[in-house]
């Protein structure tokens, strides 16, 4: 296991020189956690991993919940270490009878997320890569709300902008982050 300084120092370190492109005049950067390119060296996801390990309270925890696709690694590793059973926020339809549909978009993207196998009152864990517009998060986080599922704690590798910010100030959600960052142009900042 990482200590807090060691993993902290990893994952803003791997940010900070990650490479950037531009989607028209969106600065993204490109990570193993948030995109699965370039090839994630397993020691940033046991970083990761440690510190919600040591961050989170696992007793109030009845599921993991994490959103396709870049949620699942961190999901996983956090399943097997605590017991706690995952579910993931798919961007596909199953046609099951306790799935809901959730109509979602962001400042790059539009398109629905299919929720399933979340029951009222299970005190949920979500966590995702990456929170940037909050679109996905928003969507989300409102769908598990209105099937009766308590949002323990909602935890992101890493929040770019104002999006959960925004998100915090609106609906007062349990959102967190690991590492915040803001672009300048193409280059990747460490925020306290």
């Amino acid at each position: 296991m990482y200590s807090e300084a060691e993993a902290v120092t990893m994952l803003e370190e791997s940010v900070r020189t990650a490479p950037v492109i531009w989607k028209g005049e969106y600065p993204y950067f490109i990570h193993p956690l948030t995109d699965g390119v370039p090839r994630a060296p397993s020691d940033l996801l046991a970083a990761a991993r440690d510190l919600l390990l040591h961050r989170i309270d696992w007793e109030n925890i009845d599921l993991i919940l994490s959103i396709e696709a870049m949620g699942l690694p961190l999901a996983s590793v956090l399943s097997v270490a605590t017991g706690i059973p995952t579910v993931v926020a798919r961007k596909r339809s199953y046609g099951l009878d306790f799935e809901t549909v959730v109509d979602q978009s962001t400042g790059y993207s539009k398109g629905s997320i299919w929720i399933n196998d979340v029951n009222p009152q299970e005190k949920i864990l979500v966590v995702d890569d990456v929170i940037s517009t909050g679109g996905t998060m928003e969507a989300v986080l409102s769908s598990l709300e209105a099937r009766g599922a308590i949002l323990s704690e909602v935890w992101t590798i890493f929040e770019k902008g104002d999006g959960m910010k925004n998100l915090i100030n609106k609906h007062n959600w349990p959102l967190k982050s690991l590492v915040r960052i803001e672009m300048n142009g193409a280059e990747v900042n460490i925020l306290p």
